[in-house]
Formats: C-alpha cells, sequence, structure tokens
C-alpha cells in the first residue's frame, strides 16, 4: 500500500514540475520570430470569408506578415493598440500589438500601407492577429 502511495506523489510531483515549467515558459520573441507564411490582407481575409474551415486549417496559431493599407488604428484604455486593415469591405484584419515587445511606433496613419507580423487566431467578423510587430 505504502509503494502506491509514493509512486502517486512521484507522479504528482512529476505533474506539478511539468505544469510549473510550462507556465513559467518564455514567450517567443516577435521581433525575431520567423514569418510562416507572408500575405495580402484582403486576400488573407477572402479566404476566411469563402472557406473558414480551409483557411483555418492553413493560418490558425501560426505566425503570419500580412501587408496592408491602415484603415485606423484604436488605443484601449489598457494601452493595447488596435491596427485594422483594410480590405475593401466593411470588416478587415484586425491586429493588435504586442505588449511584450517595444515598438518604434504605435500611430499609424490611415491610408498608410504596413506589414505585420503576429499570431493568426482565426475570424470574428475580422481576421484576428495578436502579439503582431512592424516589419519593415
Amino acid at each position: 500500500m505504502k509503494r502506491i502511495l509514493y509512486f502517486l506523489l512521484a507522479i504528482a510531483c512529476l505533474g506539478g514540475a511539468i505544469g510549473y515549467y510550462l507556465w513559467n515558459k518564455p514567450h517567443e520573441n516577435m521581433q525575431t520570430a520567423k514569418a510562416d507564411m507572408t500575405i495580402d490582407a484582403t486576400a488573407l481575409f477572402n479566404e476566411f470569408n469563402t472557406d473558414e474551415a480551409a483557411a483555418n486549417a492553413k493560418y490558425l496559431d501560426k505566425t503570419i506578415a500580412v501587408a496592408g493599407k491602415v484603415k485606423e488604428t484604436t488605443k484601449a484604455d489598457d494601452g493595447t493598440v488596435k491596427v485594422s486593415l483594410d480590405t475593401g469591405s466593411d470588416f478587415g484584419v484586425l491586429c493588435e500589438l504586442d505588449p511584450l515587445s517595444q515598438h518604434a511606433r504605435t500611430d499609424f496613419a490611415a491610408g498608410e500601407t504596413v506589414t505585420l507580423k503576429g499570431i493568426c487566431t482565426g475570424l470574428n467578423f475580422d481576421v484576428q492577429l495578436t502579439r503582431c510587430v512592424e516589419t519593415k
């Protein structure tokens, strides 16, 4: 009986150590992260709008670089900056700047062409990208 308790205690400690490691694992540096693919904002939105399941399989949770014209830039009360890229429709590609990175700038003029690299999290009216940084 004692052997079983020691074994279960060892498994619990091992599981706790793995959980602690994963919880404290450092985030990927988006400034140096390599983009899995590069695409135009209009083409990305059209792929999601046409066949969301296929687009999810292709882009979801991948680091992608999206080029497009800035529709608007908004800043939330908590300091989060979101850049909306124009796709020619009511909805577009919404890029949330990475709070863990230093940005050369956070103000983007409407009509300006930019390329933002981030992690695609899917379609929610707009195609959503998180942890975005501007690329040159």
